[in-house]
């Protein structure tokens, strides 16, 4: 059963220029062009938003609902570094993303928790790392398909986790405006309302002569099946690499030391190999603990130079492991090891 989520950063480019000049904070901030040309809002904190301003506005618009707002270009190259940043600390924690944008993406929960209740932990953590890496909050939805998760991100903004388990999809999307299904776009909305249909669960309900009616075409019966909470679209998994990693999970908990190193070192046998044959190198590596309770601890390093050599990242995550398990000693039921903040090239690596 496919569990995923969709991550997305709380008013990310906001987000960034607070951090930079914490006196932003207390004040109604827009990002985007010039108020007093054509310029267009991308994105604004949720102070402004108070006011009715919102991403794809025009900022002559958003200055006259808010005349003190302050407004900031966007700086993309200072967002891309804070973004690296976020999608590294994800990786460490679900090796399997799938990045939609600079500030959201789809994470497959089911490579490392075995179901809904390990899930939300998971998610949480993810929450926190982030939090705790860059100071920036984010909110997750998850769910059984990308179209649920994508809508449960933005039930409980910002810094919320929304969970729908398998059962209860269809039950979660009916009561809410239709306009808020992914697909939906003005026209299909318009054509909709005039026939009374003012909810996902009024479009999940039409049958197949009225579908035809209103929605023409192959997109009447993909929408009513997203509406249903039925979306089998996997994740694509192309794009930059942030981290390469292995884990493993133990038949039974494991709390002797010595074992738990040896498991360590032959992961770490694995990401060397998985690295060399990528031509990569990396200077950040993390072991990650995962308790019988589903909680998880990560524990980075960053180095002076990037490795690809098994036994320098083996040293490295077993000291690590030893860290994690002296602030919360117990038995794991998991361990990975992982590999970030890359370079495409291989650099002169330690000696051992």
């Amino acid at each position: 059963m496919p569990i995923l989520a969709h991550l997305d950063l709380d008013a990310f480019f906001a987000a960034v220029e607070e951090l930079e000049d914490p006196a932003l904070r207390e004040q109604p901030l827009v990002v985007g062009g010039d108020p007093h040309g054509r310029g267009v809002v991308a994105t604004a904190n949720y102070i402004a938003r108070a006011f009715g301003i919102h991403s794809a506005m025009s900022s002559a618009e958003a200055l006259r609902r808010c005349p003190h707002a302050v407004f900031v270009r966007p700086r993309h190259s200072l967002y891309k570094q804070y973004s690296r940043a976020v999608w590294q600390t994800i990786a460490e924690i679900v090796p399997r993303i799938e990045r939609t944008g600079i500030d959201e993406g789809y994470l497959d929960l089911a490579s490392v928790a075995r179901d809904f209740v390990g899930a939300r932990t998971v998610a949480s953590a993810v929450r926190t790392s982030v939090r705790a890496t860059t100071s920036l909050t984010c909110s997750l939805g998850v769910s059984t398909s990308k179209v649920v998760c994508k809508i449960a991100s933005d039930r409980r903004k910002p810094g919320g986790i929304t969970v729908v388990p398998p059962g209860h999809e269809a039950r979660f999307l009916a009561p809410l405006n239709v306009r808020l299904l992914p697909g939906v776009g003005p026209r299909a909305e318009e054509r909709l309302r005039r026939a009374g249909i003012e909810t996902i669960g009024g479009l999940a309900g039409l049958v197949d002569a009225e579908l035809k009616a209103l929605l023409p075409g192959s997109i009447g019966p993909l929408l009513r099946d997203r509406a249903r909470g039925i979306d089998p679209r996997d994740l694509e998994l192309a794009g930059e690499t942030v981290s390469v990693s292995a884990e493993d999970t133990f038949p039974r908990d494991i709390s002797e030391r010595a074992q738990l190193h040896a498991q360590v070192r032959r992961l770490a046998e694995l990401v060397a190999e998985r690295l060399r044959d990528s031509g990569l190198s990396g200077r950040t590596v993390t072991a990650k603990l995962r308790y019988g309770d589903f909680s998880i601890r990560t524990r980075s390093a960053t180095l002076p130079a990037g490795v690809d050599e098994a036994k320098v990242i083996g040293d490295v995550a077993c000291g690590l492991l030893d860290r994690g398990l002296g602030d919360r000693p117990g038995a794991l039921r998991l361990v990975g090891v992982g590999v970030s903040s890359l370079s495409p090239y291989r650099q002169l690596t330690f000696d051992g």
